[in-house]
């Protein structure tokens, strides 16, 4: 469980679309933002974690059409929010309104963007097996308790980077070119993101 958990922070701590889609909505949007979507994505991988401990996940390997149609879900889905950061108007903070999406809205945004990725499914089903012992108990059961190992540890940082981030959002406020920098070098991480999800292989 030891070797477990810190193989799980570095991989957590590791830039990918999860942690950076945190630090990008919570420096624009606040810490609450950032919050509400950490939740979603821990979410996510809760339905990640059900999968391999079911077996489910194990169809994505073994089929290309499931495949291909689920990170091309998550690539069209990943383009969707570039062209939301590009189109976004900016504002100083003295005439910003609140932001209009709710934390229920956040909430689900950060599921899709978890579920909509095959490869966490994939990851998980090559991750958490080589830290189940077969003599040690019913296999499923294992890795549901490694998968929420896994995902307390996410809770920890992705909220860790979202309070850190959060910090920037008053001073990105006040600058209008800030603002207009960090939407587009988050558009920026999206599309690339996007291009290597939908290019990418089992």
């Amino acid at each position: 469980m030891f070797a477990f958990i810190v193989a799980s922070i570095l991989l957590t701590l590791a830039p990918g679309p999860d942690n950076l889609f945190v630090l990008t909505q919570s420096a624009l949007h606040g810490r609450k933002a950032g919050i509400m979507i950490t939740l979603g994505l821990c979410t996510g991988l809760i339905v990640h974690t059900t999968l391999v401990a079911l077996g489910v996940a194990a169809i994505f390997m073994v089929s290309t059409t499931a495949f291909v149609v689920l990170k091309l879900v998550g690539a069209t889905y990943l383009l969707y929010l570039a062209w939301q950061l590009l189109r976004a108007e900016v504002i100083p903070t003295d005439r910003r309104k609140p932001l209009t999406m709710s934390s229920r809205q956040l909430y689900v945004r950060g599921i899709l963007m978890n579920i909509s990725n095959p490869k966490v499914a994939i990851f998980f089903l090559a991750f958490l097996p080589q830290f189940a012992r077969p003599e040690a108990g019913a296999m499923p059961l294992q890795l549901f308790v490694l998968g929420l190992s896994f995902i307390v540890v996410a809770l920890v940082i992705f909220t860790a980077i979202a309070l850190i981030a959060g910090k920037l959002a008053g001073w990105l406020g006040a600058s209008i070119r800030a603002q207009l920098l960090l939407n587009r070098a988050a558009a920026l991480v999206f599309i690339g993101l996007a291009l290597r999800l939908a290019f990418s292989s089992r």
